[in-house]
């Protein structure tokens, strides 16, 4: 959305992207924390490692790319195309989703690799990650997509909260501007609280609904982030 609206250069996009994640999902993380949503405290536990690694990774290799070699256009594209790309996958998996069988992963380092790989494109393509998140843990870890929605949340928190970090003790924050945060924060904050309500309220089936529209949505967003950066 923040590239859609073209106001911000990529960097600034991935820290106020961040930030407001982070927020959402902190918030989000305290209101469920007495809800009745069942969460596999060892599994989150080590896919949260693996994200903290991956969130550091993608975020240097970001910054490498958008920040060093000083090619944002080249950078927007391949997040935008990735990003539209695994979204239509998880969108066509969750029209099939009852017609695949789902996994129940127990080994920890297979499980701590997940992690590693949810944590990196969170980071590297600027966004929480919640519809592959959720995609993956139904998939892997046999949840439903309730469950798999508030642990994802924990790989959300640990993922953004690493690559802020980077930023804090390599480049600084100096260089962006970060004023729309004094905006964004809040509207993530209220967002969680809103988000987490409707979580422990609605049935998988309606959360499935609303999850598919969303996706097709930012599908279509990021086609048309591709098309303007590369022929307007």
């Amino acid at each position: 959305m923040l590239d859609f609206f073209g106001d911000f250069d990529l960097p600034t996009i991935g820290v106020l992207s961040a930030a407001t994640v982070l927020a959402m999902a902190t918030m989000s993380l305290i209101k469920l924390k007495n809800k009745e949503v069942q969460v596999d405290k060892a599994v989150s536990s080590i896919l949260a490692g693996g994200s903290i690694l991956g969130g550091v990774v993608g975020k240097s290799i970001f910054n490498v790319i958008a920040v060093s070699m000083n090619i944002p256009t080249i950078t927007a594209i391949i997040q935008s195309s990735v990003l539209a790309a695994l979204l239509t996958l998880v969108f066509i998996y969750f029209l099939k989703k009852d017609k695949v069988k789902s996994l129940a992963f127990k080994n920890k380092a297979g499980i701590f690799s997940i992690g590693l790989a949810l944590g990196f494109l969170s980071a590297f393509l600027g966004i929480g990650g919640g519809p592959l998140n959720v995609t993956v843990l139904i998939l892997l870890f046999a949840m439903n997509t309730k469950s798999a929605a508030v642990n994802s949340i924990f790989i959300i928190f640990f993922s953004q909260l690493s690559a802020l970090l980077l930023i804090a003790f390599t480049t600084g924050y100096a260089e962006y501007d970060l004023s729309m945060l004094l905006y964004m924060i809040p509207g993530g904050i209220l967002g969680g609280i809103i988000g987490s309500n409707f979580s422990v309220k609605l049935t998988d089936n309606q959360i499935d609904k609303i999850f598919s529209v969303t996706i097709l949505v930012i599908i279509f967003i990021n086609l048309y982030n591709i098309v303007e950066v590369t022929f307007l």
